[in-house]
């Protein structure tokens, strides 16, 4: 998906005294739909209806939107950030975000969330890859599959740095193949088959579900939800080797409210309503993600299919101090080993 912006001027609520009317939103990619029946979509109607706060909204790839609060620190225009980690982890470093617990923070799992409240996830996810099934009848397997001659200029992943779910492919590498060195070495070999680089995740799928490419990576909120449009679009998890369980990470679209933002007391009601119960029940029954809140139990069909997803799937926990550490040198290391 491309970027999508509603005019975010306007002056702010602090100046003139009076509460906001608009707020403005900047966030990764996959909870909007250009059809206009996408999670976003429907929350933010329905904020809009309970509040009268008007939602500017921009999208874009996680390290992107990073780096637009970055150039426009001297005049912020953003009010909330959503981004998958590490990116949210990022925000946070470069000083990006403002302490706010929003109401219901404190049922987000502790690694789900900072524990100091500058961040929490709205919408739990997980990384995955997929494939077109009217192609492949069945999915590849491991890693090494990836790297068969049938997929040459038909694979295709987001731009690792860039994108969140680019990133998490190289931490996914690294986790499953046994370190940085093992995982540029295998990166280097699967550039034969790799199209090329997409600053956005959200560009591959309908590229996947037409066949003109036979494999991308994605997470498993935004190609669920696609689902309906896309239906030739599988989700599968590679792992390591042949003997090996499928593993996958949690990836969830964590928000925080931005430091300095034009609209702070719109961007804190914004925050409040997505961590609310109502919302949450439709994290699965609209968005096809996973409720960020512990004590929300969807019982909805999509819950139960995106059970059936998971099943079997080892999830691990990255090292997330370390990544966000690292990542410009992880990402300096993949440039190099693949010649992006």
């Amino acid at each position: 998906m491309g970027l999508v912006l509603t005019a975010c001027g306007g002056s702010s609520a602090a100046d003139s005294g009076k509460p906001s009317t608009e707020v403005t939103i900047y966030s990764a990619d996959g909870l909007h739909s250009d059809a206009g029946d996408g999670f976003y979509d429907k929350v933010f109607k329905d904020f809009t209806a309970k509040t009268g706060i008007k939602v500017n909204y921009v999208e874009g790839g996680s390290g992107e939107m990073v780096q637009r609060l970055v150039r426009e620190k001297s005049n912020t225009k953003a009010d909330v950030i959503v981004t998958l980690p590490p990116f949210i982890q990022q925000a946070d470093g470069k000083g990006l975000l403002d302490t706010y617990k929003p109401a219901g923070f404190d049922q987000v799992g502790a690694a789900d969330k900072d524990a100091g409240g500058k961040w929490t996830s709205i919408v739990n996810n997980y990384l995955c890859f997929i494939y077109n099934k009217k192609e492949l009848p069945t999915p590849p397997t491991t890693w090494n599959d990836l790297l068969s001659p049938a997929f040459k200029n038909k694979l295709q992943y987001s731009t690792p740095g860039v994108a969140g779910d680019g990133t998490a492919v190289v931490v996914k590498a690294m986790h499953d193949l046994g370190g940085k060195d093992q995982a540029m070495a295998y990166l280097k070999k699967l550039q034969a088959n790799n199209v090329g680089p997409s600053a956005s995740t959200g560009q591959l799928a309908p590229k996947v579900d037409k066949g003109e490419l036979l494999v991308a990576n994605g997470d498993v909120q935004m190609n669920f939800a696609d689902m309906g449009s896309m239906p030739n679009q599988g989700i599968f998890f590679p792992a390591a080797d042949a003997t090996s369980k499928p593993t996958t990470f949690a990836l969830p679209y964590a928000a925080g409210l931005v430091k300095n933002g034009p609209h702070e007391d719109a961007g804190k009601k914004l925050l409040d309503f997505f961590l609310t119960k109502q919302v949450q029940q439709e994290v699965s029954s609209v968005g096809g993600g996973f409720a960020a809140r512990t004590d929300v139990a969807a019982s909805d069909p999509n819950a139960a299919k995106l059970q059936q997803i998971m099943a079997g799937v080892d999830v691990f926990t990255p090292d997330w101090k370390d990544i966000n550490d690292n990542l410009d040198a992880y990402v300096d290391a993949w440039k190099s080993a693949t010649g992006s």
